[in-house]
């Protein structure tokens, strides 16, 4: 049986054991008949808080919904607000710059920004492995710089305690024909693949299917150990591409703007108890009635909703494929978001390149051949038939030859009712979704935990789940394990600190002293202001005075460097 010593919350449990019994049950460390469970993290990327239906969103997400319905959901959950400090935060359980990944994919010059997984972090992978656990990642993996079809590839997948992998190194990219995509150890075109032709390819769909065929190619070897499966999805990251049937679900719902939506969500949240209705919204970040091409803004929204809608298809074919292998009742699965919507404007400007919006009647480039793989870059210049990759006002986002973030109005709408955005780390760029289901394990069904949360703590909740050991001369686990959570809403305090590109934030019980890059301290009580409106660090200046010692300390403690960071070293 597992040692109750492993879990950090004993006190608020010890009437709780008999329960503990049935729950834990599964965590023994290697039994002959291995009932621990599998566990999925899924990872979505560059999504608000109220996206999902059950966080508030009108964007149909029954299944993620179904998730809730049966589990839990944390209303206080937090990310690292980026897309590569989350997930060197995430896969390690440790502060992204105690990873390596203090900012992006650059060497900086300094061991906390060298944009790379280091050598004294593990994986949840490494760490699972070692226990009898089968290790698979399908997605997006963004935690190397190492991106060459002939480079390194120490910080690729396979090197990193995965058996198994399918996805993209880079971050981000073109969803009908994704760059950087490699399975297992080696680079491939998603065109000229051997084991994976689609009707049409799309890398969500893509993503979703080699999950569900490593869970049945699992189940199919009766293989008696569990497995832990890493799903980071790249939907709704731009660009805004999706199917023409998915899109036309959403037709005209949007044609309202921006305050209707919002205010939409801020009801139905309000309603599921998520938020405080009697806290105000943030302000608002763009006006409606000034949006020069309605229509056209109206319809990077439709294109995102439809991205997320056939994520949730996919997560739900996955399920149904757990269900069938009678692996589901005792599969944790967790799904989070990489950071909070994301206010670029990649692609709303235009294209130098090719500024004509018209599609021409025949392709400007060379086609390139199905072996060749996808261009890269930040935009690519052509698709793979040699059409221009279009960009600007008048381009309706969707197909393979746009290229088009839905902006800053929506980016407030997805994080209704929060402030600021990815990069940010206020509210509206740090809080996410976290929704756990375990039927075997999580008697709760439906059930809210106010708690707040951090990404450190997946990693000691899966070390926790798989009775593994975790490594002494590994960097200890920073997070703590979100097992008693899956009983009661308690958790032992603890501070959580934040720092991106300058911006700084700690969380101390209901009180969050943060500021933007080069501004002053804010401290709010997020218990009667969530939102961040009302600034108490004039009224509360001992309690300013002891967060910011205490952040001072951590970001010593990390190595976080001033902002602006060094240049880039060429290596």
């Amino acid at each position: 049986m597992f040692c109750l010593n492993n879990f950090r919350c004993m006190p608020a449990l010890v009437c709780c054991l008999t329960l503990l019994c049935s729950l834990f049950a599964a965590t023994q460390h290697v039994a002959a008949a291995d009932d621990r469970p599998n566990i999925i993290v899924i990872l979505s990327d560059d999504m608000g808080f109220s996206d999902i239906g059950c966080y508030g969103g009108e964007i149909s997400t029954p299944v993620l919904d179904s998730l809730a319905a049966g589990g839990i959901r944390m209303t206080q959950f937090y990310n690292t607000a980026r897309c590569c400090p989350t997930r060197g935060c995430l896969l390690t359980g440790l502060y992204p710059h105690q990873s390596g990944i203090g900012h992006m994919m650059e060497d900086r010059g300094i061991p906390q920004y060298q944009g790379n997984l280091n050598k004294s972090c593990r994986t949840i992978a490494e760490v699972l492995q070692p226990s009898g656990y089968s290790t698979y990642a399908v997605g997006k993996w963004h935690v190397t710089r190492h991106i060459d079809a002939e480079g390194p590839k120490f910080n690729w997948p396979l090197q990193r305690g995965f058996d198994r992998f399918y996805g993209t190194i880079h971050g981000a990219g073109s969803f009908w024909d994704p760059s950087s995509l490699v399975r297992d150890n080696n680079m491939i075109s998603a065109f000229a693949d051997p084991e994976y032709r689609p009707q049409k390819y799309y890398y969500t769909d893509a993503i979703s299917d080699q999950a569900i065929r490593f869970v049945s190619e699992h189940a199919a070897a009766d293989r008696k150990q569990p497995f832990f499966m890493y799903v980071a999805y790249t939907a709704a990251h731009w660009p805004m591409h999706a199917f023409p049937e998915d899109i036309a679900k959403y037709s005209g719902h949007y044609d309202g703007g921006y305050a209707t939506i919002r205010e939409a969500r801020f009801r139905k949240a309000a309603e599921l108890g998520l938020i405080n209705a009697d806290q105000p919204m943030s302000a608002q970040a763009e006006d409606w009635e000034k949006v020069p091409d309605k229509r056209w803004e109206a319809a990077g929204m439709e294109v995102y909703a439809a991205m997320i809608d056939r994520m949730d298809q996919g997560i739900g074919r996955l399920v149904q494929t757990l269900r069938s292998n009678g692996q589901f009742d005792n599969t944790l699965i967790m799904f989070m978001q990489d950071n909070g919507g994301c206010a670029e404007t990649v692609g709303r400007r235009g294209n130098q390149l090719h500024p004509d919006i018209v599609r021409p009647d025949t392709p400007l480039f060379a086609p390139m051949k199905a072996t060749d793989f996808a261009t890269r870059g930040i935009v690519p210049d052509q698709t793979r038939d040699g059409f221009p990759v279009r960009m600007g006002r008048n381009v309706m986002p969707g197909p393979e030859d746009t290229y088009i973030a839905y902006g800053r109005g929506w980016a407030n709408v997805s994080n209704t009712p929060f402030r600021e955005y990815k990069h940010w780390v206020h509210e509206g760029g740090i809080s996410t979704p976290l929704i756990a289901h375990w039927p075997a394990g999580i008697p709760a069904r439906g059930e809210l935990r106010t708690t707040p949360g951090h990404l450190i703590d997946i990693a000691a909740t899966c070390r926790a789940v798989a009775g593994a050991e975790y490594p002494d001369e590994a960097t200890p686990l920073q997070g703590v394990s979100l097992l008693p959570l899956f009983l009661e809403d308690k958790l032992q305090d603890r501070m959580i600190f934040w720092e991106h590109e300058g911006n700084r934030a700690v969380r101390s019980g209901n009180l969050k002293l943060v500021s933007k890059f080069r501004e002053p301290w804010e401290l709010f009580d997020l218990s009667q202001d969530r939102t961040e409106q009302n600034d108490l660090s004039a009224r509360m200046p001992q309690e300013r005075q002891r967060l910011e010692q205490a952040w001072q300390e951590w970001s010593e403690s990390v190595g976080v460097a001033p902002w602006p960071l060094p240049d880039p070293v060429q290596n």
